[in-house]
């Protein structure tokens, strides 16, 4: 494991701080960075494709167009409740302003067999529905066995380390 030197710290009677940067204080400016054009590219995408301007966009969500302004040119990072109030006032999942399309949901032969699935019929849908809730429901019965199985046999060699 790599060992990064101790960064020096200035003491002042109001706080310490740093006078050299974290070794990790790149790569957390990048990712955040990162976060913010793509929120951005989302946020401008689905403003546009449902034809709402700045200031439209700004009362639907009880925003400013300030800060709708300052997001849309990435110099500004949203807050929880501003994501689950754009997502609304979008009519969107806040996924969808979070991440990009090949982050979330199946992989490539999953991703081509539902899409397959959604062109069956109704009824045929139901099916494969009802055989993936079955399958995920013996999946989960499996695993919830093998934790109490091995909560029983933990709580066996407590009882029988007390003896």
């Amino acid at each position: 494991m790599q060992q990064f030197p101790q960064a020096p710290f200035s003491r002042s009677r109001r706080s310490l701080s740093r006078s050299t940067p974290s070794p990790f204080s790149h790569t957390w400016v990048c990712g955040t960075h990162r976060f913010r054009e793509r929120f951005s590219l989302a946020l401008t995408a689905f403003s546009k494709e449902r034809g709402l301007s700045q200031p439209a966009l700004a009362g639907r969500n009880g925003g400013h167009v300030q800060q709708l302004k300052r997001y849309e040119a990435g110099s500004s990072q949203p807050s929880l409740v501003a994501i689950r109030n754009l997502a609304a006032a979008l009519s969107v999942i806040s996924d969808q302003l979070l991440f990009g399309t090949d982050e979330r949901g199946p992989d490539g032969d999953l991703r081509l067999q539902f899409a397959a699935i959604m062109q069956f019929d109704e009824e045929e849908n139901h099916v494969v529905r009802s055989v993936l809730e079955g399958m995920i429901r013996k999946q989960e019965a499996r695993r919830w066995q093998s934790v109490f199985a091995g909560a029983v046999a933990g709580n066996r060699g407590a009882a029988a380390g007390r003896k």
